[in-house]
């Protein structure tokens, strides 16, 4: 028989991290963000659809971080836009009309006009196993900071400033959150 894998003290880490951003952005107030997910124009028979957005839930940006509102999770990356009539074809520049449709798909989604969407985000994993395996384009790494007290290496879970920045002078999660989440209360209460 084997035994039972014990705690992962990385997932640990990570969701107490993430619980007490979210209390402390909740304590002051601090509006969410809309999540969702672009859901490209396409074709049913001879009708064509526009694209769209479907609702994945409310997030916190949080520096390069997304953080879940109403569930334990966090993303990275992300595009922001906020809800908006489509308007007529200006012709401007072929980037701006992409922006404008995807302001109008956050419409259709359901999303009133206004409000903040960010789309295509990618889900950043909770476990131990998974923050191994990021690469160093990665914004989060896990970093080993010497002998635990089983031991086994210790490990902290660390933010970098940029993709590939080392993980030794990166912030700890816990401080890049903590930091962070003091400087969007301050400006919100403003």
């Amino acid at each position: 028989m084997t035994a039972a894998p014990g705690p992962d003290p990385l997932r640990t880490l990570v969701e107490q991290a993430l619980a007490r951003a979210s209390a402390a952005l909740r304590a002051a107030s601090v509006p969410t963000e809309a999540l969702a997910e672009l859901v490209p124009a396409r074709r049913r028979m001879l009708i064509r659809l526009a694209p769209t957005m479907r609702p994945l839930g409310e997030v916190w940006r949080v520096g390069s971080l997304l953080i879940s509102a109403d569930r334990p999770g966090w993303f990275t990356g992300g595009t922001a836009t906020r809800a908006a009539e489509r308007g007529r074809p200006g012709y401007q520049s072929v980037s701006r009309e992409e922006r404008r449709e995807i302001a109008a798909a956050a419409l259709r989604g359901g999303y009133p006009v206004g409000t903040p969407v960010s789309f295509d985000a990618v889900p950043l994993p909770l476990d131990g196993d998974g923050l191994r395996a990021l690469g160093p384009d990665a914004p989060v790494g896990v970093l080993s900071i010497g002998g635990g007290a089983d031991g086994h290496p210790a490990e902290d879970v660390r933010v970098r400033w940029r993709a590939g920045a080392e993980l030794s002078t990166a912030p700890t999660l816990d401080a890049f959150l903590t930091e962070r989440v003091r400087l969007i209360s301050e400006r919100e209460g403003a």
